[in-house]
């Protein structure tokens, strides 16, 4: 209790909270301004259905802190600057003059990719606002009926389709600017914060649906609660109590992943100046995150995921062709083939992204130059084979663990037979979001409370 006094002791980190929560407050305020010409209440009755379709618009809403099971301002959410930030990183390892830029240019250099970020931004909103807002339009047999014109393209309607995408930019590009102002005056990373807050607001509506039920005269607390046994949807004690073991289970598991390291032991090497010798006694550790890619491959796997299932619906929708819907379904989260398939990219994309963040050649030549090497094996090419063999196990570890934790909230909703709201809380992208974003949070006050000389956060 003492430590965290301690953080509003200090006027420059009371000052950086204050305007990190200030502008996440913003964040949700602007969360539930709707679109203008949009008839929010059949919208509203159309996507609470709870079927694949409510259920898609939920789970990309979890991890991109947008809404678009609502049609807001923010609907997109920030997901749109992730992907542009991703794409550029990938880009400059492949383009000379980016990989120029960013590893030789310094700051100068950082900003102009700043810039291409963000013009790639507004380019990934418009063709995401534009589909979103063609599917509601025409992806039902109401044609247009979810919005409060009838006619879109005719007569002044494709007015109000440029209107209601460029408000969805705005708010991207809104977001953006909020994440940006958080980086630089704020504490923690602006991008992560909005994301958390986007997933922990509807942690209340997912307990609420766990132990309550709707009726006529509104929430009721449901009796099977607290009693044993039960069947089908019904929560009986022992299962509400299997899922707070699970998801202290699972929190626990993802903090240790976060934090569990391989060290591969290095040491300097020996030289003489005249009669000294210098070097050679200082032994340190190469430190290799198990899990190196953090999130990220199970953002990209569960994007990716998304194509077959709005394909197949959408052709099915076109051609009124049985198959495609039993395709459809196939790929909907809760079905086998998507689990495989998702582990399967999961694995793809972590490797990719170790090849990309992780240059054990760099790393080799780094040695060699600074006089360091690693016991047993000669600086460069050795040392590069056994640093990609290590690497290659550890990924291989962590690949597999982030797989787990991806499926799992489908494993719970088809065996537990909990709702995908509430089950979505018990592992995949958004809890290994608020895992990864609360440690850096707490890292970042534990370096500000020991740089003056206080108690830290984590220390006993």
């Amino acid at each position: 209790m003492g430590a965290l006094l301690n953080v509003f002791r200090i006027p420059e980190l009371r000052g950086k909270l204050l305007f990190t929560l200030a502008f996440l407050a913003i964040y949700r305020i602007g969360f539930s301004i709707p679109l203008p010409f949009v008839n929010q209440a059949t919208l509203h009755r159309g996507m609470g259905s709870g079927d694949g379709l409510d259920n898609l618009f939920n789970f990309v809403s979890m991890f991109s802190g947008g809404d678009l099971s609502n049609a807001t301002v923010f609907g997109l959410g920030i997901m749109p600057y992730i992907s542009a930030g991703i794409i550029m990183q990938l880009l400059a390892f492949v383009v000379p003059s980016l990989h120029r830029l960013m590893k030789e240019e310094g700051q100068i250099g950082q900003k102009i990719i700043n810039n291409y970020t963000r013009l790639l931004t507004v380019f990934i909103c418009m063709i995401q606002a534009g589909f979103y807002l063609n599917f509601l339009l025409y992806g039902s047999q109401s044609s247009g009926a979810l919005m409060g014109f009838p006619e879109v393209y005719g007569g002044a309607g494709w007015w109000y389709f440029l209107t209601l995408i460029l408000c969805m930019v705005v708010g991207t590009m809104f977001l953006m600017w909020i994440g940006e102002q958080i980086d630089e005056y704020g504490i923690g990373n602006g991008v992560s914060l909005i994301i958390m807050a986007g997933i922990v607001s509807r942690l209340p509506a997912a307990i609420l649906q766990l132990l309550f039920e709707q009726t006529s005269g509104g929430w009721v607390f449901k009796r099977s609660v607290l009693t044993l046994g039960g069947s089908g949807q019904d929560m009986s004690f022992e299962r509400v109590l299997a899922l707070v073991v699970l998801f202290l289970v699972v929190v626990l598991a993802a903090v240790l992943m976060s934090k569990a390291q391989r060290r591969i032991p290095m040491q300097s090497a020996k030289f003489v100046r005249g009669s000294r010798v210098f070097g050679g006694g200082n032994r340190n550790f190469l430190p290799i995150k198990i899990n190196q890619a953090n999130v990220m491959p199970v953002i990209f796997a569960s994007s990716l995921m998304l194509v077959p299932y709005m394909l197949f619906l959408g052709l099915g929708n076109t051609f009124k062709t049985g198959w495609l819907y039993q395709l459809a379904d196939a790929f909907q989260r809760q079905g086998w083939i998507y689990m495989v398939a998702e582990v399967i990219l999961i694995y793809v994309f972590s490797y990719i992204w170790l090849g990309v963040t992780f240059d054990t050649r760099e790393i080799s030549e780094q040695f060699k130059r600074t006089g360091l090497f690693i016991p047993g094996f000669r600086p460069g090419p050795r040392t590069q084979e056994y640093l990609d063999r290590v690497v290659s196990r550890v990924n291989y570890v962590g690949a597999g663990f982030l797989a787990l934790i991806a499926i799992l909230p489908s494993l719970v909703s088809s065996f537990m037979q909990v709702r995908p709201e509430v089950a979505q809380f018990f592992g995949g992208t958004g809890l290994l979001i608020v895992v990864s974003v609360v440690l850096d949070l707490v890292q970042r006050i534990n370096s500000h409370l020991v740089m003056r000389e206080y108690k830290g956060l984590t220390e006993d």
